[in-house]
């Protein structure tokens, strides 16, 4: 080891010492400056702790990033094990390459696809060019396609594996891969954690393949074309027969979602239909989006499409992520196409699909008791009443991640499947993907809507007919972000508090219960202790009267802590629906302050 090399380790701990690095980072930094795998690399860690840019160091070394429910996702930094760049890339891609061949029997495949974000096709060549290293050839999507493109051409090409790169609806700043399995799922436990064990003993990466040389020699096929056309007609075969009188504006936010939902959307017959201008272009940077991050699950997203729909005479607007496949939409109120307009939640698209999509194969061909819908643990519960008042079974005790939702299909049978959805903003109608696919749940939006049309209703006055049939459902979303090591300490505390000390009450609703899926035991307010048949992952749900409750957990993929609450008024007990509202509104409001306050005080 050098004495430059032992200076800087010593400057690394003068930094540790000095509490301006956690160990952990210090830890990390010392592999990065010493392992020949990391070489590459080493001339820019030492730059960094020679300019004392200990913050910079930290963020990009207190961890490795890990997997969660969206795969490995994170800030863009040239360096550091808890950044996304090409070592992390294409380390991922190495771990994945491994499990594969030690695991899977035959001949060995890898589908490969990327979004419009910053490095995705180089990022998405990188990780073709490992593939092809290790002997697994390559399906590669050759331009921006959408997430549930790549779930279905890993099903469609018989694929062993797939990785996409994208980081959904995250800021500019960010990038990720999301790692597929061989049914088209995103990878599940045991895969997940015997993957990341690779990736943590990968070596060199094996770079010595040439991207245009595989391709011209077979080992990298490109396929788009081909997949393109199976994709769309496997998505025209969801469709329902009905009305399409509809004149809608859409907007891809800059991502990929043109390349799949205007497709869906002329294969069903659907032919007024404009691309919002501002938001057309392919661009990593979501230039014309409020804050820079292409969210449909955010209302103001909406608000400048909205007046360009209300200029063109339009009564829809559809949105969606970078990666398509979250769909967020907005409807007129009345039939006032110059009035008000008002979006509609993730939990309020479900029961309206849901209910839809049931409503049909009900008057299709009628639907059986073994026909089932899907949702997670913190998806409104009106899904299943809906489902309820078809006959049909739900499959909801489900952790967060779409990939869980596929991997039910999976295990029962994707024979009787009709539906699955999750809060934030994800859909699936069909077998052709085992991921949310933003094309499909457009498609089926927009059908039901020119159903309402044609009825003379409105889709918000068919979302109330719904709460009227099923009781009112409040639900709201709060984040917490908590960056860095000390944010990741703090979101630990939060949640030993929440498990060891919860609030007594929230909004003025009695606490009933904990139910901890990390410790599976549920825990009384009287703290009488009995078992949990719940699936394993970090998270609470405080369940108060009135069957009201909250639900903690960590982000899988981003710094924060999510606060899910569900408010619920009985059918029973709506006399009339807006005060119902106003009321639920409040309660949300008290929900909100007082967790919030809870949390400051960690």
């Amino acid at each position: 080891m050098s004495s430059e090399v032992d200076s800087l380790l010593s400057q690394i701990q003068g930094a540790v010492a000095a509490e301006k690095v956690t160990a952990s980072a210090a830890e990390n930094i010392k592999i990065w400056l010493t392992q020949s795998r990391y070489a590459t690399y080493a001339s820019q860690v030492a730059e960094l702790i020679k300019k004392e840019e200990w913050q910079a160091l930290d963020d990009a070394f207190w961890t490795v990033i890990p997997f969660g429910t969206g795969g490995r996702r994170g800030r863009m930094y040239p360096i550091g094990s808890n950044a996304i760049n090409e070592r992390t890339i294409g380390e991922s891609a190495q771990g994945l390459a491994s499990y594969v061949k030690e695991t899977v029997e035959g001949p060995l495949s890898c589908g490969i696809a990327y979004d419009t974000r910053h490095r995705s096709r180089e990022f998405a060549e990188l990780c073709a060019r490992i593939m092809v290293a290790n002997g697994i050839k390559v399906y590669f999507l050759d331009d921006y396609r959408s997430t549930p493109e790549l779930s279905f051409l890993v099903r469609y090409k018989k694929c062993s594996c797939g990785i996409m790169v994208t980081a959904s609806h995250n800021p500019p700043s960010d990038n990720a891969v999301k790692v597929y399995w061989s049914t088209g799922g995103q990878v599940l436990p045991p895969h997940d954690k015997a993957i990341i064990d690779r990736v943590m003993n990968v070596e060199e990466l094996p770079l010595e393949v040439n991207f245009d040389d595989a391709v011209a020699s077979g080992n990298v096929e490109i396929c788009t074309a081909e997949v393109d056309a199976a994709f769309i007609e496997n998505v025209k075969g969801q469709r329902f027969a009905g009305p399409r009188d509809l004149k809608l504006i859409y907007s891809p936010l800059h991502g990929v979602g043109a390349s799949a939902v205007i497709p869906a959307l002329k294969a069903d017959g659907f032919t007024d239909v404009e691309i919002y201008g501002p938001h057309a272009e392919p661009n990593g940077d979501f230039p014309n989006v409020p804050g820079h991050v292409s969210n449909p699950e955010n209302p103001q997203v909406f608000d400048a499409i909205i007046e360009r729909a209300k200029e063109a005479g339009a009564e829809f607007v559809l949105a969606t992520d970078p990666d398509c496949d979250r769909v967020g939409c907005a409807a007129p109120v009345t039939s006032d196409l110059q009035g008000e307009w008002r979006t509609f939640n993730g939990n309020q698209i479900g029961a309206l699909l849901c209910d839809y999509v049931l409503s049909k194969k009900k008057a299709g061909g009628g639907v059986a008791a073994d026909n089932y819908v899907i949702k997670t643990l913190v998806t409104t519960e009106m899904v299943r009443r809906i489902a309820d008042s078809y006959g049909v079974k739900t499959y909801g005790n489900l952790q967060v991640g779409f990939k869980y939702i596929g991997g039910t299909m999976d295990e029962v049978g994707p024979d009787n499947f009709l539906f699955g959805c999750e809060e934030s903003h994800g859909y699936l109608v069909g077998q052709y993907a085992r991921d949310k696919d933003a094309a499909v749940a457009s498609m089926l939006l927009c059908e039901l809507a020119a159903d309402c049309k044609a009825n003379g209703q409105t889709l918000h006055e068919k979302m109330e007919s719904l709460w009227w049939q099923h009781g009112y459902h409040a639900e709201h979303l709060l984040n917490q972000k908590m960056e860095g090591s000390e944010g990741m300490a703090n979101m630990k505390k939060l949640m030993a508090k929440f498990r060891e000390q919860p609030p007594n009450s929230l909004g003025g609703l009695k606490l009933l219960r904990v139910r901890d899926y990390k410790n599976d035991v549920i825990v009384s307010a009287a703290g009488e202790k009995s078992p949990l048949n719940g699936p394993p992952g970090d998270m609470v749900i405080l369940d108060l009267e009135e069957g009201n409750y909250v639900a903690v957990r960590p982000s899988g993929t981003e710094p924060k802590v999510k606060f899910y609450m569900f408010t619920y008024v009985e059918p029973e007990q709506l006399s009339l629906l807006e005060m119902a509202m106003s009321a639920m509104e409040e309660r949300i409001a008290a929900f909100e302050r007082e967790l919030k306050a809870f949390t400051a005080a960690i």
